[in-house]
C-alpha cells in the first residue's frame, strides 16, 4: 500500500484549508498551490472531485475560493483517500482468484493489512494533521533556541 501522488496532493490541499478554517475566508487555488507546491491545473481537478464528494465548498466572486465543507475534526483521512482513490483502491484485484493455498494465505494477510490501514486512517482527521504539524514546528523552534 502506497500513498499515491493524487491522494498526497489532495491531503496537502485539505491540510491548507484546515489550517485556514478558523478564519472562514476562502482560499484561491493559486494560494493553495503556491503554499503546497501543487500544480494549479491538477489542483483544480482534485478540488472538483473533493467538492463533488462534499468535502469542500466553492465560493464564487472576487473573494471566492474554496473552504472545507465541514469542520476539520469531522473529516477523516480515510474519507479523503476513499474520495480520491475509490473505496476499493487498496483491495486486491478480485479477478485474480488464488489458485493455491499459498495464494489464499497471501490474500488473507493483504486483506488484513487493508483493514488495519483503514482503521488507522479512520482514526485520524485533518485537525489531527494540523495539530501534529504545529507540535513539530514547536519542537523545531525549541531545538534551535
Amino acid at each position: 500500500m502506497e500513498l499515491s501522488c493524487k491522494s498526497e496532493y489532495a491531503l496537502l490541499a485539505l491540510f491548507e484549508l484546515a489550517t485556514h478554517f478558523s478564519s472562514g475566508e476562502p482560499m484561491q487555488i493559486r494560494q493553495i498551490a503556491a503554499e503546497q507546491q501543487i500544480p494549479d491545473r491538477y489542483l483544480e481537478q482534485l478540488l472538483a472531485t473533493l467538492r463533488r464528494a462534499g468535502l469542500v465548498r466553492s465560493q464564487r466572486g472576487a473573494k471566492g475560493g474554496y473552504v472545507l465543507a465541514r469542520e476539520p475534526w469531522k473529516i477523516t483521512l480515510l474519507e479523503v483517500i476513499n474520495c480520491i482513490e475509490g473505496a476499493d483502491a487498496h483491495a486486491p484485484d478480485g479477478s485474480k482468484d488464488p489458485k493455491s493455498v499459498e495464494g489464499m494465505v497471501i490474500l488473507e494477510v493483504w486483506n488484513e493489512a487493508g483493514h488495519a490501514a483503514d482503521a488507522v486512517l479512520q482514526n485520524h482527521t485533518l485537525q489531527d494533521l494540523v495539530e501534529k504539524r504545529d507540535a513539530r514546528k514547536q519542537l523545531d523552534i525549541m531545538y534551535y533556541i
